[in-house]
């Protein structure tokens, strides 16, 4: 049974990242063109294209994309309830599905900045990788950098933000207590 938990919780939750980041570079207006963008439009168009007939954008926000990482989170806690792994009704099972997609989203962006810092460490010049991770974290980064003093080119911003991230990870780890540890 640990196999194929591992296994449905790795495949579903690496598209819910894929689809999450969709969403995060539409929403950070990254380069479209880019091979990275590219990649993601690719993997998601085939579910994301027939659910944007049905549900509208809004804002600037693909709800298509939101709705489908939602309903990507929900299927994976459903299979798993079908194999008697997670005991839920499905009321609660929609509720692990939203917390599901809220925690996919902060570890990305906690991967997507550590990746950005170790490039920017290691990098020779702009790629067309670092110019995406820099596209995508620059709304998190610049209002710290804003409030931070000038250090002399040493830059603390994603520190910061690494200890924003895990501040609000604990705090919803208070919240919703060992639930949100589980997922």
């Amino acid at each position: 049974m640990n196999t194929a938990y591992f296994l449905i919780n790795t495949v579903f939750d690496l598209y819910l990242m894929v689809v999450l980041l969709r969403v995060w570079l539409q929403w950070a207006r990254a380069d479209f063109y880019n091979p990275m963008s590219q990649m993601v439009v690719k993997l998601t168009n085939p579910l994301v294209v027939p659910l944007r007939r049905i549900i509208p954008g809004l804002g600037g926000l693909d709800l298509a994309s939101v709705v489908l990482a939602l309903l990507i989170a929900f299927a994976k806690l459903a299979l798993l309830k079908t194999l008697n792994v997670m005991v839920a009704d499905w009321l609660t099972l929609s509720l692990f599905a939203l917390l599901t997609v809220l925690k996919k989203a902060g570890s990305m962006i906690f991967w997507i900045l550590l990746i950005r810092a170790i490039l920017s460490w290691v990098s020779q010049g702009r790629n067309p990788i670092e110019y995406v991770m820099h596209q995508l974290t620059e709304p998190f980064l610049a209002p710290i950098r804003r409030i931070l003093p000038a250090l002399g080119g040493l830059d603390l911003s994603v520190l910061v933000a690494f200890i924003g991230l895990q501040a609000i990870n604990y705090l919803l780890g208070d919240l919703f207590g060992q639930l949100w540890w589980m997922i």
